[in-house]
């Protein structure tokens, strides 16, 4: 009896060990289980925190480069304004023979004029329409002087060649090719087949369409200004206004050396010349051969460029417009670019 009841004893202590040892390892896996979702969750809620704070991150910075970019907006606007009223001054005072330190009139040759408001900067720069190269008064006679200005600036002859020869076919109403051009034939080969227009550009960004002509070559690159800053399509006839016409269009005229035009910039400081003779003084009787492509008459019609920069940033935001100055201080605009990237 006692026997038995020991090894009954036995048998049972032994099952209770086993169903205790069961209990133990099914209570251990649920800790397990629960550390492990637990750690899942810690983990999801770190990278939400982590991309929330990346969003706020981002659109903290995007706020900022939207007002920055709002500020050198109006700033470069303001570079417009002040140019307009300098525009008026000039009119006003511009047979003045003196004037006293910071009352002079301003300069119409593209050069930039800097100002402040503040600790920001805006700069303006005028120039007058009558000192660019006319395209749309351009002819077989006069294109030497835009061939000359291309290859100047370091466009392969071959290139200016074509861009010239394109530039006299689109224009002309015929669909004769010169050697070098283009008409209906070379466009309506193209992946989108257009027209060659037969008439005059309406802007400059026109010649975009034209055979030869790249937004490298008309904008300008790094090392390289673009054909836009020389080339209008506003003024009146061919003739290129000496006391406007940057240098570089200047030693594009036949028969000019860059050492002639570095005299006509130099005179250009202290004095505008008058006539003939301040520029046969200036060059000598080379100035003859250049009768049919200049004039010294200053128009109504202004490309006017505004930069804004703030102090924090070092990208300018520019615009670009060109616009008539007529009588009782009334203007209009001909063209409005904003923003403008222009290269010089």
């Amino acid at each position: 009896m006692f026997m038995s009841f020991h090894r009954t004893g036995f048998k049972m202590s032994v099952k209770i060990h086993k169903k205790s040892s069961l209990t133990t390892t099914c209570f251990s896996s649920k800790r397990g289980l629960a550390l492990i979702m637990v750690l899942w969750i810690l983990t999801v809620l770190s990278v939400l925190a982590l991309s929330f704070a990346f969003m706020a991150r981002t659109e903290v910075y995007s706020t900022i480069t939207f007002r920055d970019g709002i500020e050198n907006k109006l700033l470069a606007e303001a570079g417009i304004e002040r140019g307009i009223v300098e525009l008026f001054y000039r009119s006003a005072n511009k047979n003045q023979t003196s004037a006293v330190e910071g009352s002079e009139i301003v300069r119409i040759d593209g050069r930039y004029n800097e100002g402040e408001f503040g600790e920001d900067k805006y700069s303006f720069s005028i120039a007058d329409e009558s000192g660019k190269i006319n395209i749309n008064a351009l002819t077989d006679a006069n294109a030497i002087v835009l061939n000359n200005l291309m290859v100047n600036l370091g466009i392969p002859g071959e290139t200016a060649n074509i861009i010239v020869d394109s530039i006299l076919d689109w224009k002309d109403e015929d669909n004769l090719r010169r050697l070098n051009g283009a008409e209906d034939s070379y466009y309506e080969s193209l992946p989108v087949p257009y027209k060659a227009k037969n008439g005059n550009l309406d802007t400059l960004e026109e010649l975009l369409l034209i055979r030869g002509v790249t937004p490298e070559i008309l904008f300008g690159e790094k090392n390289r200004p673009g054909l836009i800053n020389y080339l209008t399509v506003y003024s009146k006839g061919f003739a290129i206004n000496l006391n406007a016409a940057p240098k570089e269009v200047i030693a594009a005229l036949p028969n000019m050396t860059s050492s002639m035009a570095d005299k006509i910039i130099e005179f250009r400081e202290s004095a505008e010349l008058r006539g003939q003779q301040d520029a046969i003084a200036i060059i000598g009787d080379v100035f003859r051969t250049l009768g049919p492509y200049i004039s010294f008459s200053e128009s109504n019609i202004y490309t006017v460029e505004g930069r804004g920069m703030k102090k924090s940033n070092v990208r300018w935001y520019a615009i670009r417009a060109v616009l008539a100055v007529e009588s009782n201080n009334q203007y209009r605009y001909l063209y409005y670019k904003s923003p403008s990237d222009v290269r010089k």
